[in-house]
């Protein structure tokens, strides 16, 4: 059914629960996941602008892409990572179609109204300009950050 499966993640432990669809439908389908860390363009105040915030952004993703790595290697899953500069919902949206993912699973808070209208959501901006089917999983209250 599935031969790869895109895992999105933001290195948040509230990821745990899509973590562990993806790995799980990897493992019955005999597929190949794909994880993908963005590193976000942030507009940085100038006296950040030494590459701090960015490095440690970069270091929150390769902690994430191991963990869920090790996690797949215990399920006999194949992984392929990756760790790309952009804007979260577009750089998603193009490693899907550039690589020809069968699914993106993701995590989502499930806010809704002013919360979601102030905050955004990356998993909603994916799920609307996916042509990949999008597996949504909710985050529970107690493993949120």
């Amino acid at each position: 059914m599935y031969d790869r499966i895109l895992l999105p993640t933001d290195g948040s432990r509230g990821n745990s629960r899509a973590v562990e669809q993806a790995i799980g439908l990897a493992a019955q389908s005999d597929a190949r996941l794909h994880v993908l860390f963005v590193v976000e363009d942030l507009p940085y105040a100038p006296e950040m602008m030494d590459g701090q915030v960015e490095a440690r952004l970069r270091e929150i993703g390769e902690e994430a892409i191991s963990d869920i790595r090790q996690r797949a290697d215990d399920a006999g899953v194949s992984v392929e990572t990756a760790l790309e500069d952009g804007t979260p919902h577009q750089s998603i949206l193009e490693y899907a179609d550039e690589e020809g993912m069968d699914l993106i699973v993701m995590g989502t808070h499930g806010r809704s109204g002013l919360d979601r209208y102030l905050l955004g959501s990356v998993t909603e901006r994916v799920v609307r300009g996916a042509d990949t089917p999008v597996l949504t999983v909710r985050v529970n209250g107690d493993e949120e950050d």
